[in-house]
């Protein structure tokens, strides 16, 4: 019975480990396709070699019972120092494997991370079907292999919902790896304190074993030490502290604080996925272009708007900034994490903006009220979610807009390579047809902050915005930018392809634009930001 439940465990460990990979690498090389290709294609491979390896183990000269029971409780141990090795390499190196190429630095991270835990965990199925074949004298129709493989498949699923829910919420990354770690090791030492069949050079398996646990246990109890070397760091001419870490589902968020400057005062940065998303200084102003281009947007072409829809909530600045000009505001945010960071950091209250923890889609679908303003600031990784830019999701915001309501977007442009952009304005034309472009003048800026305005009918011609407490630093380039609207010409819509939820032909176009800027990204950043 012990030999399946360390395979079940051990099976779980495969999952969970792959899983946290996903999470790790996000921060180094994008939410993109090319990780995930990385992470299967690794796992593949690594379990191929894995069930061969397990296989020659089993077959190999003096296989008997007690031989293959050492090597069946020898895998875990191996994996888990495997884990804590890699644990302890990739926040100095991933850094370094992105900055050299996005691609195949995501296939290098993948086989740190993954490649011999894994190979170790599948090579105990077929050394358990040769135990069980061995103690069964060879009578057993298939060898056993039925039971080993649906153990060690259900431990799987157990071990995603164990880390979906158990380890991601609740532990960084960096933790929740080692914790997989050290329950590896532990079922070396439970198979060496109680072995279910005699073992030969128990000893040996178990100084392995205790060794694992031991280097687990001490990389637990020195995590933060171990990490918080990197800190503080400098960004953007500040040195940086973590003020917070917050569990996520969707990356995990980071608050970031600044040293004081001579009179007391300080910035916060709103850090997921690898990217500021927003920063605040200590008396609540943003300091992001962004927020102000939004706000402005949304008042040159709808005055005195009513109500407003925001899309996305991040550390909720644009919506508290409606609320406080009278308007009535309902912000979506698909990550209850955030709703945290912006009350606890940010000044966000709740009570003056109706939030719905859900996701924009969602929200969209069942949309009862028309909004004079739809505020859309929806990312994930570097950039919007496929299902948010597609034909099928403006139809729906559509259908929020009341009379001469206006959708104002927040996106990411890449001068270029103009074809992602392109596709975006494509799809957007054929639900909100008349649209009004502005960019901010950033001489030497390949990747820059694009903002839309768009309506169902005609819009308005905007009126004059002045806001006057924008950051002296920001000012001047909004005055200018909102005076010089951009007319979409034939080279801005070149080759844009329409896309819907069934059919997305732009997603190379899109994963290339991903990656140039994740690599700029990782270029800039110090190594302590992106360890998660």
């Amino acid at each position: 019975m012990l030999l399946y439940v360390i395979l079940f465990i051990s099976g779980g460990a495969v999952l969970a480990l792959e899983l946290l990979a996903s999470r790790i690498l996000t921060p180094y090389f994008g939410v993109s396709l090319y990780i995930w290709t990385g992470i299967l294609s690794i796992t593949l491979v690594a379990l191929a070699l894995g069930y061969w390896a397990g296989g020659r183990f089993a077959s190999g000269r003096g296989a008997s019972v007690g031989r293959l029971a050492q090597r069946f409780a020898l895998m875990p141990a191996v994996a888990a120092f495997a884990i804590v090795a890699s644990c302890l390499v990739y926040p100095h190196l991933f850094p370094r494997l992105a900055a050299t190429d996005l691609v195949l630095g995501a296939f290098a991270a993948c086989l740190v991370l993954l490649f011999v835990p894994l190979v170790a965990a599948s090579a105990m199925n077929p050394l358990l079907i040769a135990i069980v074949l061995a103690r069964a004298n060879g009578r057993t129709g298939d060898a056993g292999a039925g039971r080993v493989f649906f153990v060690s498949t259900i431990g799987s699923v157990a071990g995603v919902l164990v880390t979906a829910f158990g380890l991601i919420p609740y532990l960084s990354n960096f933790t929740a790896a080692l914790s997989v770690a050290l329950a590896l090791a532990l079922l070396s030492l439970a198979a060496v304190a109680h072995p279910p069949t005699p073992l030969a050079a128990r000893g040996r398996v178990g100084v392995a074993a205790a060794g694992a646990m031991l280097a687990a246990v001490l990389m637990l109890w020195l995590a933060d030490a171990y990490l918080g070397r990197m800190w503080p760091a400098s960004y953007g001419g500040r040195i940086w502290q973590v003020e917070a870490r917050l569990g996520s589902l969707f990356g995990t968020v980071k608050i970031l604080r600044s040293a004081p400057d001579a009179e007391g005062r300080f910035a916060r940065l709103y850090f997921q996925d690898g990217l500021v998303q927003n920063t605040v200084a200590s008396d609540g102003r943003s300091l992001s272009l962004y927020t102000y281009a939004l706000e402005a947007l949304a008042y040159a072409y709808r005055p005195k708007p009513a109500s407003a829809l925001v899309l996305g909530l991040g550390a909720g600045i644009v919506p508290m900034r409606l609320a406080g000009r009278g308007v009535a505001v309902e912000a979506v945010e698909i990550d209850p994490a955030s709703l945290v960071a912006a009350t606890r950091f940010f000044g966000f209250d709740a009570s003056r903006v109706r939030v719905h923890l859900e996701d924009a889609r969602t929200q969209l679908k069942r949309c009862t009220r028309r909004h004079d303003v739809v505020i859309v600031d929806l990312f994930h990784g570097d950039g919007t979610p496929d299902y948010l830019i597609t034909r099928d999701f403006f139809s729906d915001l559509k259908r929020c807009l009341g009379p001469g309501g206006v959708a104002v977007f927040n996106t990411f442009a890449d001068l270029e390579h103009p074809a992602a952009y392109a596709h975006l304005l494509a799809t957007l034309l054929t639900e909100l047809p008349y649209i009004a472009l502005y960019r901010p003048e950033r001489p030497g800026q390949a990747h820059i902050n694009s903002f839309i305005v768009a309506g169902v009918a005609a819009l308005p011609e905007p009126q004059p915005v002045k806001l006057d407490y924008v950051p002296p630093q920001h000012a001047e380039t909004l005055d200018d930018m909102m005076t010089r609207p951009l007319t979409l010409n034939r080279g801005l819509l070149e080759d844009g392809e329409i896309v819907t939820d069934a059919r997305n032909r732009a997603v190379h176009d899109v994963a290339e634009s991903q990656l140039i800027y994740r690599r700029a990204v990782v270029e800039s950043l110090p190594p302590a930001f992106l360890v998660n």
